[in-house]
């Protein structure tokens, strides 16, 4: 049995780890796609994400596992739906630490931390600046767009700073205790409307580009706050750019963007109220090390030949 390590994502060393747990495995690494296209000719799985040169390249594949959540790069590749090859991928490690993270901007917004490290490096003592400036998020009412992993690990984060917590989830499979109401898309503009914290937490789907237009945004309250954690593409960057400097929101906060990286000429780059961060919300060593012991789990599972965890399908949210 051969498996292709197609990609460094999960450590460059993963192969030495690799050989020793399964010794009957003969392991290739292959990060470059001329390697990639000789090794996957007789491989039986590969892990990473397969251009279709490459995929097509295989004679034998059975397993393609995807050590992260999303498929959107298999999607260019549309002999691997109509194929045979089982794809799994590696859900639960990163919801917790992107919680962290959305929580992380809304204190950064709340209590004007960029102004305040602005002022310590100028040494600038000024007590009068924010007074009244800084917001309580006792009370206020957080919108969540999404309640899948990611939306219900911010619920409960936010549940404890004393937040009011609704959402927007066509069909929601768990619902935390706290949450007040979960609505489906036709509550959208309503959920808007009522945050002070929008939290967009939904799955990439062809049907949610650019949902989050100039008319939604303009439904939100003054003094509202938008957070994008989960995929770019959903928020209208433009009209979330004229939002912000126009001040009819006070701040947003946005860890994936629509292109990434992000173009250098892109007017969010300089928007004071916002704050932008590499789509690098999940990346801690538990989330790496998670990620590994599901791809170790899935492994050990197809040398045996049992059914694989996290099989999924091309086209289903990631």
């Amino acid at each position: 049995m051969k498996i292709v390590v197609g990609t460094p994502f999960l450590g460059e060393t993963l192969e030495m780890s690799l050989k020793s747990d399964f010794p009957g495995v003969d392991f290739a690494v292959a990060f470059e796609r001329v390697d990639q296209r000789r090794e996957i000719v007789d491989a039986d799985g590969f892990l990473g994400w397969p251009d279709r040169e490459t995929f097509l390249a295989a004679n034998r594949l059975r397993w393609i596992h995807i050590p992260g959540m999303g498929l959107d790069r298999l999607e260019d590749v549309p002999e691997i739906a109509a194929s045979n090859v089982v794809i799994t991928n590696s859900p639960g490690p990163h919801a917790g630490p992107m919680a962290d993270h959305a929580m992380g901007m809304i204190l950064v917004l709340a209590h004007r931390v960029r102004d305040l490290i602005d002022d310590q490096r100028a040494k600038v003592w000024d007590t009068g600046k924010y007074a009244g400036r800084m917001i309580d998020l006792n009370g206020s009412t957080m919108g969540l767009f999404g309640l899948g992993g990611i939306g219900r690990a911010v619920a409960q984060r936010a549940l404890a700073f004393g937040m009011e917590i609704y959402a927007v989830d066509p069909s929601p499979t768990e619902v935390p205790a706290g949450v007040r109401a979960v609505w489906g898309m036709d509550r959208l503009d309503d959920l808007l409307a009522m945050s002070d914290w929008f939290v967009v937490t939904a799955p990439k789907l062809p049907e949610l580009s650019r949902v989050i237009d100039q008319r939604r945004l303009g439904l939100m309250k003054p003094g509202a706050n938008v957070i994008a954690i989960s995929r770019g593409g959903i928020i209208d960057e433009e009209a979330l750019a004229a939002a912000l400097e126009s001040g009819s929101l006070a701040g947003a906060a946005l860890d994936v963007t629509e292109v990434e990286p992000l173009p250098t000429d892109s007017p969010l780059w300089d928007l004071e109220n916002l704050i932008l961060s590499p789509h690098a919300s999940a990346l801690t060593p538990a989330m790496y090390e998670g990620r590994r012991q599901i791809f170790r789990e899935n492994l050990r599972r197809f040398t045996r030949d049992k059914p694989l965890a996290f099989v999924c399908r091309l086209g289903e949210p990631s």
